[in-house]
């Protein structure tokens, strides 16, 4: 973004100093916030100036009322709607509460549109007019589509967590609302890191936007203390036991399946440990109840995917501990990111296989520090060696012999169970030709209707195929026919053709059809001569024949009568 403009961060006063009206500040007064943060400090200036702006900063550093502040300003000096976007429910329902507390004594009403809960009553909000709307992308567009909200009226756009929404795939409904929105808006864009995808939707819609940058992207709290386990996978709930003796306040865990989730914390519960779960399986009653237990204490252990790795606003939470290294090294961030919140110290540990070296590494090189290592004893390494490809083992270990086990080498293709054959006629020593069940052969050319057929054939049907019908000698549809030898084991002789290759069996095919040609003629010379039998049949003869009438009877039986007869 060669159009960004970067600002230096100065002495923090207090809000007063930042050109907020005293209206609201008394009511950051009455919420007892006296100083603002590095991210409040540099945003609501550039902010109130009307300055499109892309911050970067962590989570927990205070970024909704970076945006929120500003934005109720202008939305009580000026007519207009704020529309704030978030990627997941549960950060919409914590900027909806944050931003009714400041908007609330300024009469400023606030409605989120949100996944998972009645559209009926969400549409009941929209009709009285609020004046901030805080909805995920997916349900706004499905408001747009229904047409019970209108966009053309929003004078102050906020995207929030942006590198998250793009991850979670909101990019092309992000794209819809920015199309929807008038032009003439303000955007404040917020995101904890700025991948490519962000970068390019900041130069495409944001006005000469100035960059506000309190921390580096990728970087992690100061004040939280990091540390790596390495361990084997099977020695980890151990560890995770270990551990909650240690630490006795709240723990945030994270896994990376939403099974895992579930299975850890059934465990625990079975431990008789006070833990709640939380990921994208449950309903969205189920993980705000969750979230509720947690916050109030009523639940020690929160087991979490990474759906609740950002934007949770829960205090006191003494360790982070990461059961499963997330895939994305960026989710590492948001996850330790959960403690040392409102200028409190954390604990972050994470655990990681032996095996799973590199993806520390990326870890390091995202958040440009090493962390320290602690080796668990378990018959792996004693220690971690960052410049090696792999980790050396404190004494080495028996190779467990490979064990080969002898399997039986097809030379040809396992044909299908053999059926009985089909004795077709007997040759001139009497020896009956037998021939076996087919095998279906490879489809590459053809197919049942180029033989005539209009559905698939039987057996007799394709051994009858006429001989201008059948298609060359390359593989069809067709199935294939072999002589066998009969019980007796005596040879079957085989008849040939020099025109085919394999001519047994369209000699054979010949022969079927020959026959059934000789019994259709017959049976036209039967009916022919049947024919020519009546008509010489004097015409009272014929006219004394007997016919059939329907009886007029309730079970409907054919009954005959002789008519013409004395």
């Amino acid at each position: 973004m060669s159009n960004m403009v970067n600002t230096k961060t100065g002495d923090i006063t207090g809000f007063s100093d930042l050109g907020i009206k005293e209206t609201i500040l008394k009511v950051i007064a009455n919420l007892g916030l006296t100083t603002p943060t590095p991210i409040q400090h540099q945003a609501i200036p550039a902010a109130l100036s009307g300055q499109d702006i892309v911050g970067i900063a962590q989570t927990g550093t205070g970024k909704t009322f970076a945006f929120g502040i500003p934005m109720l300003q202008r939305l009580a000096l000026v007519k207009g709607r704020g529309l704030v976007l978030l990627p997941t429910r549960e950060l919409a329902g914590q900027v909806e509460n944050s931003l009714g507390k400041l908007g609330g004594p300024l009469g400023l009403r606030t409605v989120s549109l949100i996944g998972g809960e009645a559209i009926g009553r969400q549409i009941f909000g929209l009709r009285r007019r609020p004046h901030i709307l805080v909805a995920t992308p997916g349900r706004l567009i499905d408001h747009i589509k229904r047409g019970t909200v209108r966009l053309d009226d929003i004078s102050v756009l906020v995207l929030d967590e942006a590198d998250m929404m793009f991850d979670m795939g909101f990019a092309p409904q992000i794209e819809e609302v920015l199309k929807t929105v008038p032009a003439n808006r303000q955007t404040l864009l917020f995101s904890a890191t700025m991948p490519t995808a962000v970068m390019k939707l900041a130069e495409r819609h944001l006005r000469t936007p100035m960059r506000v940058e309190v921390s580096p992207a990728g970087s992690t709290a100061e004040l939280v203390e990091q540390e790596i386990f390495i361990l084997p996978r099977d020695n980890r709930y151990d560890q995770v036991i270990t551990l909650l003796g240690e630490y006795q306040s709240s723990v945030l865990i994270f896994v990376r399946t939403k099974h895992g989730a579930t299975k850890l914390a059934k465990k625990l519960q079975q431990a008789n440990y006070k833990a709640a779960e939380i990921h994208s399986n449950l309903s969205f009653a189920q993980r705000q109840a969750s979230l509720a237990g947690f916050r109030s204490g009523q639940h020690r252990i929160l087991v979490a995917t990474d759906v609740a790795a950002r934007g949770l606003d829960i205090n006191d939470i003494e360790l982070v501990l990461n059961y499963d290294l997330p895939d994305n090294s960026e989710d590492y961030v948001h996850r330790i990111g959960r403690t040392a919140r409102a200028g409190k110290k954390g604990k972050a540990i994470s655990f990681a296989a032996p095996d799973q070296r590199r993806d520390i590494m990326k870890i390091e090189q995202l958040i440009r520090k090493s962390l320290p290592v602690r080796n668990i004893k378990s018959g792996f390494a004693t220690q971690f060696a960052r410049g090696n490809k792999t980790l050396q083992p404190a004494q080495a270990v028996a190779a467990k012999p490979y064990k080969k086990f002898d399997r039986p080498v097809r030379e040809e293709r396992r044909n299908r169970r053999q059926r009985p054959g089909t004795i077709s006629e007997k040759g001139k020593d009497n020896t009956p030709f037998v021939f076996e069940a087919p095998r279906r052969v490879n489809k590459t050319e053809g197919n049942y209707s180029s033989l005539g057929f209009r559905k698939r054939p039987s057996n007799i049907d394709v051994l009858a195929t006429p001989d201008y019908l059948q298609p060359s000698g390359k593989t069809s549809t067709r199935r294939e026919y072999k002589p066998s030898t009969p019980a007796g084991g005596m040879p079957v002789p085989v008849m040939t053709n020099p025109e085919f290759d394999g001519g047994n069996r369209f000699a054979f095919r010949r022969k079927m059809f020959k026959l059934k040609e000789e019994a259709k003629g017959h049976s036209r010379r039967a009916a022919g001569a049947y024919k020519q039998k009546s008509a010489t049949k004097p015409a009272a003869f014929r006219a004394e024949a007997p016919t059939r009438t329907r009886s007029a009877s309730s079970h409907g039986a054919h009954v005959r009568s002789f008519k013409g007869r004395a």
